[in-house]
């Protein structure tokens, strides 16, 4: 069931997405050479806990860390550990929060003091494809419109999108009705869009093959061919005009700010 949020609650999911967002921007700053994935995790914990959030990843589904810290083939869910990140690697964040009931969810991949054309490349074409399909985020469209404009601009630069994991529903729960794909599912039935629906939008790019194969931490998903991955995600309002990106840092309540 689509739910469709009030507008005290879509208060409580500007501020939740402003704390995920501004702990991402801290998290991807504090990111460098020689640091441990467990480390990266740790100083997330503390920053969410530092705006009154708790981790809305952590536990969920027995997921064992507070943020997914992906790293180069690893598409989504890396699991933290004593990995070193070494220059020219990607980094892909995922960062949830829980801010007094409500969700806010984001993610960038990030490089680690540079990285090589093909990645750089690739962190481009995930980031431009986030906002070809924000850009279609708009009421009297369907859910399908936002997975054409992610699927078609991603394989126009001949990169491929990952089929296993989709966009979703965001509010009181990580994952609520609609799925958001980012490919065309012909013949399937797909959401219209109405105000008041609240999805995150995440294109999960690969190098090379769609195809991908979890680990057997039984979380840490990988491209199969082993090329790297970027991933990319907002949290969206549907309006009665133009999508808004809930996770901003401008959205981040004063009473946060000054902490």
């Amino acid at each position: 069931m689509i739910v469709l949020k009030t507008e005290r609650e879509l208060d409580l999911m500007r501020a939740a997405g402003a704390i995920a967002s501004v702990v991402l921007n801290d998290v991807g700053a504090f990111i460098r050479p020689g640091v441990t994935t467990k480390a990266v995790d740790e100083f997330a914990a503390s920053r969410i806990r530092h705006y009154g959030a708790t981790s809305a990843f952590l536990g969920y589904r027995k997921y064992p860390c507070n943020i997914c810290i992906s790293v180069n083939d690893e598409v989504v869910h890396g699991v933290a550990g004593p990995r070193r990140i070494q220059f020219g690697d990607i980094i892909s964040l995922d960062v949830g929060v829980r801010y007094q009931g409500y969700i806010g969810d984001t993610a960038k991949t990030v490089a680690v003091g540079g990285c090589g054309l093909l990645a750089q490349k690739l962190i481009d074409v995930t980031t431009q494809a986030l906002y070809e399909g924000i850009s279609r985020a708009l009421a009297g469209n369907r859910v399908v419109d936002i997975s054409r404009a992610v699927q078609g601009y991603v394989e126009a630069n001949g990169f491929s999108v990952v089929r296993e994991f989709v966009g979703h529903g965001v509010g009181r729960t990580v994952h609520e009705d609609p799925q958001v794909p980012n490919f065309v599912e012909p013949g399937k039935n797909s959401a219209k869009l109405k105000p008041g629906m609240t999805i995150a939008i995440e294109p999960m790019v690969n190098a090379g093959s769609p195809v991908v194969k979890v680990l057997s931490d039984k979380w840490t998903v990988v491209t199969q061919d082993g090329l790297p991955s970027a991933h990319m995600e907002h949290t969206v309002l549907i309006t009665e005009s133009e999508p808004e990106i809930l996770t901003c840092p401008e959205n981040l309540p004063s009473s946060l700010r000054a902490r």
